[in-house]
């Protein structure tokens, strides 16, 4: 399979994670779920198993809380089985910063390029990008840098939030983001091959863009959605 991203502006939801199970091609897909952003918080995990429990998939959860004494598998040989990993919200920059000192950055490159799909929203779709503004330092909106499994930029929250689209804008216009792509929290937009294929949103009011600089001047694109 190609190398495969579905990113999405808000909480990961039902719909979605159907929608991830598809991308797979797999009749019960082995789907894991990362919290890390919540500091594998219980109630997220919860939240999670709850969203699978009646749809046809294998639903597994990564910590990275954990002791050694505890696990006899590593983050590594545990990710690379599964179907599709989706990444979950919270706080991305201390998401990235746990994910990177464990590896496991380096475990969902090879995900990635294996043809496992990724996913997630918020944070979780954040940190596949090149870089964008995150709510995760005190006081206001700061840049954060991404992955960079997509050489883009990214918006979540892209009008749920008042600041997050002109933040965004103005950033492109001075060159500290590069153009970019945005989402409203209940719509969101395939990858493959880093390149955007398809726009999926669940209803008629939530959107995704391209927003670049052209000739000094900010165009935003709507991208047509297939409603789901």
């Amino acid at each position: 399979m190609k190398p495969t991203l579905f990113i999405y502006g808000g909480q990961v939801n039902r719909e979605f994670v159907k929608y991830t199970a598809t991308l797979t091609k797999k009749e019960k897909p082995r789907i894991c779920f990362l919290p890390t952003a919540t500091g594998d918080a219980l109630w997220y995990i919860n939240y999670w198993y709850e969203l699978c429990h009646d749809l046809d998939v294998e639903p597994h959860v990564l910590k990275v809380w954990i002791s050694s004494s505890s696990q006899d598998w590593d983050f590594e040989d545990y990710l690379l089985e599964m179907d599709a990993i989706i990444v979950g919200g919270g706080n991305t920059l201390n998401m990235m910063t746990l994910l990177k000192a464990h590896e496991i950055d380096k475990a969902l490159m090879k995900a990635y390029k294996k043809g496992i799909i990724l996913a997630g929203g918020s944070a979780g779709s954040l940190c596949w990008f090149n870089g964008g503004f995150t709510d995760s330092r005190p006081k206001q909106l700061t840049f954060v840098e991404g992955f960079n499994f997509l050489p883009y930029s990214h918006c979540p929250h892209y009008h749920s939030e008042a600041s997050r689209r002109p933040l965004f804008h103005h950033n492109i216009a001075n060159g500290i983001l590069t153009d970019g792509y945005a989402c409203d929290d209940l719509s969101g937009i395939l990858f493959e091959d880093g390149k955007a294929v398809k726009s999926i949103s669940l209803n008629e009011k939530n959107h995704s863009f391209y927003v670049y600089k052209k000739n000094g001047e900010i165009v935003e694109e709507r991208l047509n959605s297939e409603i789901i």
